[in-house]
């Protein structure tokens, strides 16, 4: 069986469980798809072959003995560099943080670990994570293994990139303004934004974040089925007292009715016809599953959540920010500091919060009588790379087709992207938005859809 990285987590966890296979051929057969295809689209950019067979010998030694290692069990995983990973730097894609080595995991990388993954690598961010597309000064250029000319997302694109290119069979991303949900929808695959509090975080390694970050960011799966996202969400989310914002919410709410809204245009996002047409498709699918499609012309606010969104996330503390910035050197960088600053300075935390109190009451309530809410990932297809890089309205064109990945994190609430196909041999997808800890819906909207079409599968990177 040399082709085990093919396999979805769930069925190569039960392989391992039922010692068909050994967690040390399941690992063998990962670092062997690592070294054939990392270099065409350098997702990777630090793994120790060494330690990952360890860890895979430590999960077959667990079986030999009778103990059940985890739901996991010697599954290889990514984990995304801006993220503490014991005796890996937290380089979050700077060069000036390329010798901050961490000397504990992230509450998401060890709750991994107890459920028995097996951490295969790090994978690629822009610097500071700032952006929908990976390049940085210290790790290079990945690459999207399906069309080299178009980004692989950001900033978890690395992890998108990896898991479409079957680079590990579940990617951890960190998502606060479509991070996790972009890259899975660039490189055609499945991605999910949690809500917050609902899988732990904190970086030793790194000063407390602010407090526009601690309300809006989380750490979320990236995967290639929705069952293997339903396992690795289950699998990140346990306690874990290093997070005072980590709730213990059940990962399952009280059955609802099988109703979906969808909204095409949302608040003046006007998007493409392409993605017009794979939403129209997707609720196709979820209508043939039995599920209700009701239509609707608008939401509540996108575009002024999405403003107020950036203010809080790049807003704090934004000097000191910029300054990084300029002492980097990075142009992607300082091209988001510097072209969002109208929207960011100066900062009024207090006004922001306010607002975001009032805004959020309103989608509350809006989600109480429409659930779950079927609407665009993006309003473009995965935009030529580094396409926010080439010029004022080419930048000012992505912030505005982003709408929806940064206004959602401003309410907390969770998202989902579900790739639904290509166009050409670009991939397309549609998001699905929730209730607080509701992901479950999300995802069983999601798996209705993805049944309804091709599951997305590991592919071969393109020149």
């Amino acid at each position: 069986m040399t082709d085990l990285w093919r396999l979805p987590a769930a069925d190569l966890a039960a392989l391992i469980k039922s010692k068909q296979v050994s967690a040390h051929e399941a690992a063998t057969s990962a670092l062997a798809r690592l070294e054939a295809v990392n270099p065409k689209i350098n997702a990777v950019i630090d793994h120790r072959p060494e330690e990952v067979l360890a860890q895979a010998d430590r999960t077959d030694a667990a079986l030999a003995r009778g103990e059940d290692p985890g739901p996991l069990a010697g599954v290889p995983v990514t984990i995304k560099v801006n993220v503490d990973q014991t005796g890996f730097a937290t380089t979050n894609g700077l060069k000036l943080q390329k010798d901050v080595i961490a000397n504990a995991n992230n509450p998401v990388v060890e709750n991994l670990v107890k459920a028995g993954a097996v951490l295969l690598g790090r994978t690629n961010t822009p610097a500071v994570s700032y952006r929908w597309f990976t390049s940085n000064l210290v790790h290079g250029d990945t690459k999207n293994p399906r069309d080299p000319s178009i980004t692989p997302g950001g900033s978890s694109g690395g992890a998108g990139s990896a898991t479409a290119a079957g680079i590990g069979h579940i990617g951890h991303g960190t998502d606060i303004a479509g991070s996790v949900r972009y890259p899975a929808y660039a490189c055609g695959i499945h991605g999910l934004r949690p809500t917050v509090g609902r899988i732990p975080a904190f970086n030793a390694a790194l000063p407390e974040r602010p407090i526009g970050p601690q309300i809006s960011a989380v750490s979320g799966p990236l995967a290639r089925t929705v069952k293997d996202l339903r396992l690795a969400l289950a699998a990140m989310s346990a306690r874990d007292v290093r997070d005072p914002w980590w709730m213990p919410v059940p990962l399952e709410g009280p059955p609802l009715p099988k109703r979906v809204a969808l909204c095409v245009n949302p608040d003046g996002l006007n998007p493409v016809p392409e993605v017009q047409t794979a939403l129209r498709d997707a609720a196709k699918r979820l209508e043939r599953a039995g599920w209700i499609v009701e239509e609707l012309k608008d939401t509540p606010p996108m575009q002024e959540a999405a403003q107020l969104q950036t203010r809080l996330w790049l807003g704090d503390g934004y000097e000191a920010q910029l300054a990084l910035a300029e002492k980097e050197g990075d142009p992607g960088a300082l091209a988001c500091l510097r072209g969002n600053r109208a929207k960011v300075h100066p900062f009024d935390l207090s006004q922001t919060l306010t607002r975001r109190a009032t805004l959020t009451r309103e989608w509350l309530m809006f989600l109480e009588q429409h659930p779950v809410l079927l609407l665009p990932v993006s309003g473009e297809l995965p935009f030529p790379d580094q396409l926010d890089r080439k010029d004022e309205a080419s930048f000012q064109r992505v912030w505005h087709a982003q709408l929806t990945q940064i206004a959602i994190p401003f309410f907390g609430l969770p998202g989902l992207t579900i790739s639904t196909g290509l166009v050409g041999r670009v991939p397309v997808g549609v998001q699905l938005v929730s209730q607080r800890f509701r992901e479950d819906l999300c995802l069983a909207a999601g798996e209705a859809i993805e049944a309804g079409g091709t599951p997305p599968s590991p592919i071969d990177p393109v020149s």
